[in-house]
């Protein structure tokens, strides 16, 4: 059975997208050269009118995809690095977002936001570890974070025909991973439905993005003494918030693990709404970056600043303590 990687993922559900859908293209800064190998091979095999290169200006490129999806295409904009998500956000959450409830629903715009190497890696540096989803996810923009191959191709191949734009968001801790996969069990994974990684009784753990993969880890360390439930949103914008009510009718706690500031985050509106709605045995705990910390150049600083399966491991144990 062979191997797929995320990032494999990702460029053959836009290649088999685009041989689908001729109404589908790219358009983005080196998607030619494939720097972030998500384009790789689809310009010689679809051609520089459907793999658009486009100029350094990220508001022009968000503003053509916005005008393209008007008169009936389905662009997908790459946009390789995290923050420039944010140079866009008046583009994506005041102007595309909002035509069709401006029109009535008369006019729709399904334009994909990519970003295939979101968050933090060692050394990276401030402006190019940011993790920009709980603004869109604020702003009501949908918004998914894939943390499998699998997902990763099922979840771009159904945010390419939303009919709405779609924010995509790639993790760059979770790039690397491979499944053995049957290609012919590759299918569309629906926005808005969570899953879950691993059943369990005592707590649920919900893991945003990469972190799915750490409270894995944390999970089998403590088999035997805890059950742990790991809950993996996939879409934080809509959120599966029937799922979460059933794991916690399961097992009544709740840590909630993410890689972005404490305050406002997705984590923060997690624990709110389950306060709000949900029966708790005990009061919850979410792991976070610090507020207002600006991740440096320095790898040993950089990662003092990440959550981490350690401070995953002492929150378990905090809420399910007797």
């Amino acid at each position: 059975m062979p191997k797929l990687s995320y990032l494999k993922a990702l460029n053959r559900a836009l290649g088999d997208e685009m041989e689908r859908d001729p109404s589908v293209f790219v358009l983005g800064e080196d998607v030619h050269e494939a720097v972030t190998f998500v384009t790789a091979g689809l310009l010689a095999r679809f051609g520089p009118h459907r793999i658009v290169e486009t100029p350094l200006s990220e508001q022009g490129v968000a503003n053509v995809a916005t005008g393209a999806a008007l008169a009936g295409r389905r662009p997908v904009v790459e946009f390789a690095i995290p923050f420039l998500l944010q140079l866009v956000l008046e583009q994506v959450a005041n102007q595309a977002h909002k035509f069709s409830a401006m029109s009535g629903g008369q006019a729709r715009v399904p334009v994909t936001y990519l970003v295939p190497s979101a968050g933090w890696r060692p050394g990276w540096g401030g402006q190019h570890s940011d993790q920009p989803h709980g603004l869109f996810v604020h702003s009501g923009v949908k918004t998914v974070m894939p943390t499998t191959p699998t997902d990763a191709y099922g979840l771009l191949i159904s945010a390419i025909r939303d009919d709405d734009p779609v924010v995509f968001i790639a993790p760059r801790q979770a790039l690397e991973l491979r499944e053995d996969v049957d290609y012919a069990d590759l299918v569309p994974v629906p926005l808005g439905s969570a899953r879950i990684h691993r059943p369990g009784t005592d707590v649920t753990v919900v893991a945003i993005g990469h972190h799915v993969h750490d409270a894995l880890a944390v999970a089998e360390s403590l088999a035997g003494e805890v059950s742990v439930e790991v809950f993996d949103p996939r879409t934080l914008y809509p959120f599966d918030w029937a799922a979460l009510g059933e794991s916690l009718a399961r097992t009544g706690r709740l840590v909630v693990i993410e890689d972005a500031s404490r305050s406002c985050g997705v984590a923060a509106e997690v624990l709110a709404t389950v306060a709000e709605e949900m029966p708790l045995a005990v009061p919850p705990k979410r792991i976070t970056r610090p507020d207002g910390a600006v991740v440096g150049c320095n790898p040993d600083l950089d990662a003092a600043l990440q959550p981490t399966r350690d401070q995953l491991l002492a929150a378990i144990r905090q809420v399910t303590k007797p």
